[in-house]
């Protein structure tokens, strides 16, 4: 391989781009159009559950109970109702995700020593909200309820109440709890994959449909140099992009940056070069600039987004699906950003995956030489 033939495409290259500039704009504010986008409109916090009350006790106790919901985050108490059907027509509307009823004689229950009972109705369509938002009652009616043990304890017997079991809970790399702090690592991936495939996958289709390829043909250009000339100037790009996406990451989104600095780059790099091969081994395969932009969408936007641990856990997924993931590497970058981000792991820990993005990068390097000595052939 010669280093001054692959100099000169690099230049070629560069040279188309910066002669584009819509386009060279578009790759650059696209990636921090993304982020911002998906960052501020995919979370996953469930709070501010829109609630209905129907109180039938009318009893202290049972306004107790309704100020411990007002006083959630989680929950925003929206009035009382006048029954079921006040609740059912909020259901129905998507005005209301939880009704809360109280019915006659809770009151008189708790005092009693008795148990008392409270409904809550859910909107169980969004089944994973429902189950949150379910969560978060179950909690706040079991504190209130042990609440009330203790002081029933204290007038029936004058010592303090100390449940037999004191629950100790710490949240690690997340005390928190906010998703932003999980989604936006992941959107790092996602966005480097769309846009370096993307970038890429018009290249060797533009110069067929140019008729320019013929010329490169017929010079002494290797099918690596080609490619890594190619590639080169959208590497370029494709860093500042990744620098775009930390920063934003970082000084907009606060999510804490642990890790090493020269181990999130040395990974991104290397899951940036097989993104943009890929892109090259699409262009080269298709010839058809309209076919490898389709291609690149679909091998890019999709897997990234599904079957990458951005969103949706893969340990949740069906086996086969489990299995399939192991093709797409965002799967290993997505665990690497999420560690450096938010464990502050390295390459001690995410050797596996680290090694795995290498040995993709590799490979889809080689396929696209060898596409290209076939077509050179």
């Amino acid at each position: 391989m010669n280093l001054r033939r692959t100099r000169a495409v690099a230049r070629k290259e560069s040279l188309h781009i910066l002669r584009d500039p819509r386009s060279l704009a578009m790759a650059l504010a696209l990636p921090l159009l993304m982020i911002l986008l998906f960052g501020y409109a995919l979370t996953l916090d469930v709070d501010r559950i829109p609630t209905l009350v129907h109180d039938a006790d009318q009893s202290p106790q049972s306004r107790e109970l309704i100020d411990r919901f007002r006083g959630s985050r989680y929950f925003d108490v929206l009035g009382h109702g006048s029954g079921y059907p006040a609740i059912a027509r909020g259901i129905d509307r998507d005005r209301v995700l939880l009704g809360l009823v109280i019915e006659r004689g809770f009151s008189r229950d708790l005092l009693a020593g008795r148990e008392a009972q409270v409904q809550m109705i859910l909107d169980g369509s969004d089944s994973n909200t429902a189950s949150i938002a379910l969560g978060y009652v179950n909690a706040l009616v079991q504190a209130y309820a042990l609440e009330l043990r203790a002081g029933l304890h204290i007038r029936a017997t004058g010592s303090a109440f100390s449940p037999p079991i004191e629950p100790r809970l710490r949240v690690w790399y997340n005390s928190e709890l906010k998703s932003k702090n999980y989604v936006v690592p992941g959107l790092i991936a996602l966005i480097l994959m769309i846009i370096a495939a993307l970038l890429t996958s018009l290249t060797i289709a533009r110069e067929w449909e140019m008729g320019t390829m013929e010329q490169l043909l017929s010079t002494p250009l290797r099918p690596a140099e080609i490619v890594l000339g190619k590639m080169s100037a959208y590497f370029t790009l494709g860093v500042i992009d990744t620098l775009l996406a930390i920063i934003v990451g970082v000084a907009i989104f606060h999510v804490p940056l642990r890790g090493s600095l020269v181990f999130l780059a040395l990974t991104s790099f290397s899951f940036l070069f097989g993104a943009l091969c890929w892109g090259i081994l699409l262009s080269a395969a298709t010839r058809s600039q309209l076919l490898a932009y389709q291609m690149g969408v679909l091998s890019s936007f999709l897997p990234a987004f599904l079957l990458s641990g951005f969103v949706f856990a893969i340990e949740n997924m069906p086996l086969v699906i489990q299995i399939v993931t192991y093709v797409f590497p965002t799967r290993y970058f997505v665990s690497i950003l999420k560690g450096i981000f938010l464990k502050g792991i390295g390459f001690e820990i995410l050797w596996l995956e680290v090694v795995l993005l290498v040995a993709y990068a590799g490979l889809v390097f080689l396929a696209a030489t060898r596409r290209l000595r076939q077509t050179i052939a």
